[in-house]
């Protein structure tokens, strides 16, 4: 029951982490962060509330690998040739694809046996933005005999994140939304 009221109070926080403990902890984590690799994996999640409402375990077979991704819209070169600037079509033009979808996928590429069940957003500065995915191993024992993950081991679930079968790249096909008034969605 402690727990269930520990995640209550780890939520609130992380609602509005400006206005809690969080700033400061952050202020502290994050030099460190960017002088870390790009994708590292990690011994605990950052937020383990959030990392349970997504499926995380405390046990073999799951992994937890933080990533830092760039900020902003997509980055377009520049025309050489003519153009009026209007129609060039550089600055502000959005990609198909979320930060979060893109994160994911690096990871999935970084550890191409595991499999990615979901993420989640931790922190973000100027430049970059911090996402915490976690992996789970189909090949692992625990997992395979565990009835509520060893969905996960079949065929049709390799490459999740590749082909948009996370929660990030669901939200970013349009598959949110159904039926009447989500004709144009996808």
């Amino acid at each position: 029951m402690r727990c269930y009221i520990m995640y209550k109070y780890m939520k609130e926080a992380w609602k509005n982490p400006d206005e809690s403990y969080v700033k400061e902890l952050m202020r502290e984590r994050l030099p460190k962060w960017r002088r870390q690799p790009v994708i590292i994996r990690i011994d605990k999640p950052t937020r383990i509330d959030r990392a349970r409402r997504l499926g995380y375990k405390a046990k073999t077979g799951y992994v937890v690998a933080r990533i830092r991704v760039r900020r902003g819209s997509r980055r377009k070169s520049r025309f050489k040739n003519g153009r009026d600037p209007k129609r060039m079509g550089v600055n502000k033009i959005s990609g198909e694809k979320s930060i979060q979808r893109m994160a994911e996928e690096r990871v999935a590429r970084k550890y191409p046996n595991l499999e990615v069940l979901n993420s989640y957003w931790v922190w973000e500065d100027g430049k970059a933005k911090y996402y915490e995915v976690i992996l789970v191993d189909p090949q692992c024992p625990s997992i395979q005999h565990d009835n509520k993950i060893n969905w996960i081991c079949s065929k049709k679930h390799t490459r999740r994140a590749f082909r948009g079968l996370t929660s990030a790249g669901k939200k970013g096909r349009g598959l949110n939304k159904k039926g009447k008034g989500a004709e144009k969605v996808r």
